[in-house]
């Protein structure tokens, strides 16, 4: 079977990964899977999806040089669209000999492993596999930071789509408590579920795509975070309720990231003050963010994602609530809903990773109170290539809506 010749284009990413291991001062980055488990491997190395991977691989890219790739007997095609000399091995010794010869010489190497499982999300390389790199004398190091550089930043017309995107979806929060308040002005029927599928109908009116239903969330039900109302199990709604709606969607177009935002309302024409008190606190603290966040970057200070959540949870805390705020500021937005760069996260993970420019995430501070209400506001932001901090789909909510005022 001939060799397949090397895209020019993967030739220039090898060689950004290259830059990027000297400028981290790592002697080279060790991809490695089975089976597919390892989603950074498949999607940086751009391995074809009809591609068997049945046993075990290991593609080498040092810091300088030629890459190398070890790879079992039967398959050992499939990293031929990758530049770099093949070895072969078919025993599991001929395997432990293979890397051994792949990592002589090499001090360090990155692999997707976190210390301690801190950023668990990075962990897709098993302990044993680990132990097998260890052993070749190699002290392993997270690539957690490689990680990002490679799948986290957006592409400028992703930038571009993202802003259509949170302008549409912006609207469709409108829509929504529209439909809520001719409902229930009409003395119709409405439910949780009613609402979640009239936001969906919307994105499918606009060619949006989801991977799960938005969430529409009322009273008690919005004290849990991650509650889904389904067509089995749902709540109605009434004049006099609270109402969260929480909705994300891209562009149905391969490079396309998406856009994840949270709104409050009130089922009233006017707002009781236990609402808006806990809205204003919760506003407080994302807006706190963003000011630390366009302060931080225009003074091209580094922001890591723990620094974020930090700022919003003192603020938070300062107020009496800190136990009521039960998860992360914010989660890395990309072609997925939750992507692989830096979370805003110092509570669930001590994120030390930095927040790069060309990345976008969600800043969603909340604070819960189970079997009564829930409050969380959520924006997005994207930071430019020119250390810009921009939130797509302003104007940001400001006040808890009167939904039938």
């Amino acid at each position: 079977m001939p060799n397949t010749p090397v895209n020019p284009a993967m030739q220039e990413k090898i060689s950004n990964i290259q830059n990027s291991l000297r400028e981290q001062k790592i002697d080279g980055w060790l991809f490695y899977d089975l089976w597919k488990r390892n989603e950074f491997t498949q999607r940086i190395l751009e391995l074809p999806r009809h591609q068997m991977n049945t046993r075990r691989f290991f593609y080498f890219v040092p810091a300088s040089g030629e890459p190398r790739k070890l790879v079992h007997s039967i398959e050992r095609y499939n990293l031929d669209h990758l530049p770099g000399e093949v070895a072969i091995y078919l025993s599991w010794q001929s395997l432990n000999e293979g890397l051994a010869k792949l990592l002589k010489g090499v001090k360090t190497v990155a692999m997707e492993y976190s210390p301690e499982n801190a950023i668990p999300l990075i962990s897709k390389v098993d302990g044993g596999t680990i132990d097998m790199a260890r052993k070749t004398g190699a002290t392993v190091v997270s690539s957690m930071n490689l990680v990002q550089l490679f799948e986290s930043r957006w592409s400028e017309e992703a930038y571009k789509d993202n802003l259509d995107t949170a302008k549409i979806l912006r609207g469709i929060v409108d829509r929504a408590f529209g439909f809520m308040k001719e409902q229930i002005r009409g003395k119709k029927p409405i439910t949780e579920y009613d609402v979640q599928q009239f936001m969906k109908r919307c994105f499918d009116e606009h060619g949006l795509i989801t991977q799960e239903a938005p969430n529409c969330s009322v009273n008690a039900n919005s004290g849990n975070p991650h509650y889904e109302p389904t067509k089995e199990i749902h709540s109605p709604l009434h004049e006099g309720d609270w109402v969260l709606i929480d909705l994300w969607a891209r562009k149905n177009k391969p490079d396309s990231t998406f856009n994840d935002i949270t709104w409050v309302g009130f089922l009233g024409s006017s707002v009781p003050e236990k609402y808006t008190k806990i809205f204003d606190v919760v506003k407080g603290a994302r807006d706190a963010a963003v000011d630390y966040l366009t302060t931080s970057f225009a003074q091209r200070k580094p922001v890591h994602g723990c620094d974020v959540d930090d700022v919003t949870r003192k603020h938070i805390v300062a107020h009496g609530y800190g136990d009521q705020f039960i998860h992360r500021t914010g989660h890395s937005i990309t072609t997925d809903l939750h992507g692989s760069g830096a979370n805003l996260d110092n509570l669930e993970t001590h994120d030390e990773r930095l927040i790069l420019p060309r990345t976008g995430f969600s800043i969603e501070p909340g604070i819960y109170f189970p079997g009564e209400f829930g409050v969380r506001t959520e924006i997005n932001a994207y930071i430019t290539k020119d250390n810009e901090v921009v939130i797509p789909g302003e104007p940001r909510q400001q006040e808890v809506v009167a939904i039938l005022k």
